[in-house]
């Protein structure tokens, strides 16, 4: 374990690491940004409970008072949740800032990898994954995390990029970063809140042993980039890919009319969304994080038998 002199590692999760078992590292923006209070804290809560009822520890990262935590006790996700957005949004270039001046940070996927890295983690489950916004070949919008993924090692169970996003862009990107993207069941790349995109994963993986297997080849060979499972949403709570399309369509209309730019983004088309489907994508993406966790969980358990 890195004792990086930032890095504050819950008790719990310090002793499964030690020890080998399973361990699950979560982000904390879902909880600050994701939704309103109560139900942020709700969820986070619920996302570690499955965590542990598949037989893995649950470590949500978070930077609190300029300390790096891999693992979150439950008052420190109330604060969390409690304090919302007023919590400075963290990516990798503010955290030599926020932590030499004692702040707090929500972690996105970028920050939750270098943390977890850090403490030993090697399983990450998150909602989605940012990536190459549309208009990026003149915006040059396009998201750390692919960065990260490209150069920190670790797997990342995601239900695919947000359709958001310019998807034929993202995995052009991520093939040129060495990055494998591996469908959970799936032949195609799932879309947050839908189970298609029309784009082809990489590689079609169809149990938890297998990806572990996968991503221990990755470790044992010294290869250095991640590796992204796309787990797609449960059937049951996905959206009409219409639905969807339309609203995202508005939302992106919508920002580009305010000048809206950069991190804030993303928040605002998420939240545009919402509103423009009567938070039925808010409840879609509730139930793909637990999906991811659970998927996580059972990876994780198999991967500490290796």
């Amino acid at each position: 374990m890195n004792l990086n002199k930032f890095l504050d590692v819950n008790a719990e999760v310090a002793k499964a690491i030690e020890e080998g078992k399973p361990v699950v590292a979560l982000e904390s923006t879902i909880i600050s940004h994701g939704m309103p209070y109560p139900q942020n804290v709700e969820t986070a809560l619920q996302v570690e409970q499955i965590i542990r009822d598949n037989g893995a520890v649950p470590a949500t990262i978070a930077i609190i008072g300029g300390r790096l935590k891999a693992g979150l006790t439950p008052e420190e996700i109330e604060y969390f949740g409690k304090k919302g957005q007023a919590i400075h949004k963290a990516s990798r270039r503010d955290l030599a800032v926020l932590c030499s001046r004692g702040e707090d940070g929500a972690t996105t996927v970028t920050t939750t990898m270098i943390i977890a890295h850090m403490a030993g983690i090697k399983i990450f489950a998150t909602g989605g994954i940012g990536g190459v916004h549309r208009g990026a070949e003149t915006t040059m919008d396009i998201s750390a995390d692919l960065e990260e993924l490209g150069q920190t090692p670790m797997m990342v169970v995601c239900a695919g990029a947000k359709s958001i996003l310019d998807l034929g862009l993202t995995l052009e990107y991520l093939e040129t970063k060495g990055v494998p993207v591996i469908g959970f069941g799936t032949e195609e790349l799932p879309a947050f809140y839908t189970r298609s995109s029309g784009f082809k994963v990489d590689y079609r993986i169809d149990t938890p042993k297998e990806l572990a297997a996968a991503f221990k080849a990755s470790g044992d060979m010294g290869l250095k980039a991640g590796m992204l499972v796309a787990n797609p949403i449960p059937e049951e709570y996905a959206m009409p890919l219409d639905v969807i399309n339309r609203a995202i369509d508005t939302a992106i209309a919508q920002a580009n009319e305010k000048g809206i730019k950069g991190k804030e983004t993303t928040p605002f088309l998420l939240a545009k969304v919402a509103e423009l489907t009567g938070g039925d994508s808010l409840a879609s993406n509730i139930q793909l994080v637990f999906n991811n966790a659970k998927v996580a969980a059972q990876t994780a358990v198999e991967l500490s038998r290796m």
